[in-house]
């Protein structure tokens, strides 16, 4: 978040009325914004309007403090999806995370920022420093190329030697895995694509940084909308879109336990003296034992900084990454340090785990927001030349949505959940072709939330180590 953008502190003034409220500026957030204004215009109404609440600075949370890996968890998860899910969404949930690498390229490309969001294809090196976590990763790697051919052609297997002489790591690797990933800079990609929002829709976009959404009421006598209450203001709608992943529960209290906060930790760090250049090429998860690991990507600019991070937080674990680089590569691979120390910044930020693994994508049922939604009549209506009283309501009944609970994988789950979720509120799933690549699985339901039990997790989680 460094340097801040131009539209960091940009406050709108709140309209009485919007369309739709989206509360949370990150990568849902935009995702949703900018494919509703699309379909709006696309159905011929200019006049829709929506509104993003941000409580802090434009892009402040987990979006803006994230690395930028664009790395999805395919061999990792694949027999465990697989089992869970059966094989049609077992493969329909990789296909998804892997269409984010050149979704997030061709939306940089349409909006014109693709050099200014750094985005860059590059290799995903797993690293493993431990015998028994190397082989068992073979192991699923090996029954992912053999269930997924195609996925998972671009996946080899270096050993000890080769992974040495070709990556240039520390002399206790033990092998790597090594498939096709990307990279991009999450702060400089959002607040790109929310400058351009607010520049081509002046009358239709509004952006309220540093303006908490405070509380949320339904319908009363005095209004048939949700009344949307903030430091600012009020405004009234028939849409509310939560894409604030491990703060909803400040405005959802059902999903308390669904969605927990994790805090994690970045760094950006100088590299050795002696770190070779095709380091900027890669990506590298790092596993030292069989719990836990931290990843590192490398930033294509002039300083070339290390962008180091994990997903546990304690004081410990903050020292740990600020001396652990050496390690990974070798004192000798590392070099001499910079006059100006190793460490150049070093932040935490908040994480939603989803107590099911999965993201929750869609509408809230009432049971589940714990409010009455707006009547079908306070649906937006538009002019439809052919329509015989040439008025009709526009896309889904009112309500409340979502898109959050990305447990630590939200580049490569966020932009298209977000997508999909402005189609279901659109009313345009069939239009969108969202059955051929949207897994069911994300839908929120009353059922899924009743599952969903942070027992379980644990008890799946353990039984993989």
């Amino acid at each position: 978040m460094y340097p801040p953008s131009p539209i960091a502190k940009h406050c709108s003034e709140i309209p009485d009325y919007v369309d739709f409220v989206v509360i949370g500026s990150g990568i849902t957030g935009t995702s949703v914004a900018r494919r509703l204004l699309e379909g709006c215009r696309a159905a011929g109404w200019n006049g829709a309007r929506v509104l993003m609440l941000e409580a802090r600075d434009a892009c402040s949370g987990a979006t803006g403090r994230n690395g930028g890996h664009i790395s999805p968890p395919l061999y990792h998860d694949w027999a465990a999806l697989q089992k869970q899910y059966g094989d049609v969404t077992a493969q329909k949930l990789i296909k998804f995370r892997l269409a984010h690498l050149q979704e997030l390229r061709q939306v940089a490309e349409e909006e014109g920022i693709l050099d200014k969001s750094q985005w860059r294809a590059v290799d995903l090196v797993d690293v493993y420093y431990d015998h028994r976590s190397f082989d068992r990763a073979k192991v699923k790697l090996s029954k992912y190329q053999q269930d997924l051919p195609f996925e998972a052609s671009h996946h080899r297997v270096y050993e000890a030697a080769e992974a040495l002489e070709t990556f240039h790591l520390a002399d206790d690797v033990v092998g790597c895995i090594v498939s096709g990933a990307g990279a991009i800079h999450p702060y400089k990609f959002v607040t790109g694509i929310l400058s351009n929002l607010l520049a081509q829709h002046p009358d239709n976009f509004f952006l309220c940084t540093n303006t908490p959404c405070v509380s949320i009421s339904g319908p009363s006598s005095s209004t048939r909308y949700y009344t949307v209450t903030t430091p600012q203001g009020k405004t009234h709608t028939p849409h509310v879109i939560h894409a604030t992943n491990g703060w909803c529960a400040h405005l959802l209290e059902s999903m308390r336990a669904k969605i927990v906060p994790v805090r994690g930790n970045m760094s950006a760090q100088r590299p050795g003296q002696s770190l070779p250049p095709t380091t900027v090429s890669h990506s590298y998860v790092f596993y030292p034992s069989s719990e836990g690991f931290d990843y590192l990507t490398q930033l294509p600019n002039e300083g070339r900084e290390l962008m180091l991070g994990t997903a546990v937080y304690n004081k410990s674990i903050v020292a740990r990454l600020g001396g652990v680089l050496p390690r990974y590569f070798g004192e000798k691979n590392w070099g001499a340090e910079w006059n100006q120390g190793r460490i150049k910044a070093m932040w935490s930020g908040i994480l939603g785990a989803s107590v099911d693994l999965m993201p929750w994508v869609g509408r809230l049922p009432k049971s589940v927001s714990g409010r009455p939604e707006p009547p079908v009549s306070s649906s937006p209506r538009i002019t439809v030349a052919r329509a015989q009283e040439n008025e009709m309501f526009f896309g889904a009944a009112p309500g409340e949505w979502i898109a959050a609970g990305y447990t630590g994988e939200g580049m490569v789950h966020a932009w298209l959940s977000g997508k999909a979720l402005a189609g279901m509120i659109l009313g345009t799933e069939r239009e969108d072709g969202l059955s051929e690549w949207f897994p069911d699985a994300l839908r929120v339901t009353h059922a899924r939330w009743r599952a969903a039990k942070l027992e379980a997790v644990a008890a799946r989680v353990s039984a993989e180590f």
